[in-house]
């Protein structure tokens, strides 16, 4: 991989889905051990609601709703 100008790397397809990466959805987060190593991780989701709002139809009704806030569903 290489580092464009502006400090862009393109992850391969094959990375992106074995680490459960979706483009545009998924927050990383680089990490680094006692060793210096680094490691690039998925990030915790914001919140369920944000989770929750990008899955939920319009129709759903208040208990459906309040049911995947909860991990429910």
């Amino acid at each position: 991989m290489r580092v464009t100008a502006t400090g862009q790397v393109t992850i391969p397809p094959n990375l992106l889905e074995s680490m459960g990466i979706l483009p545009a959805e998924t927050d990383i987060d680089f990490r680094q051990d006692e060793s210096g190593r680094w490691y690039i991780e998925t990030a915790p989701t914001a919140s369920r609601f944000r989770t929750a709002h990008k899955i939920a139809p319009l129709a759903m009704s208040t208990e459906e709703i309040m049911a995947l806030t909860r991990g429910e569903a």
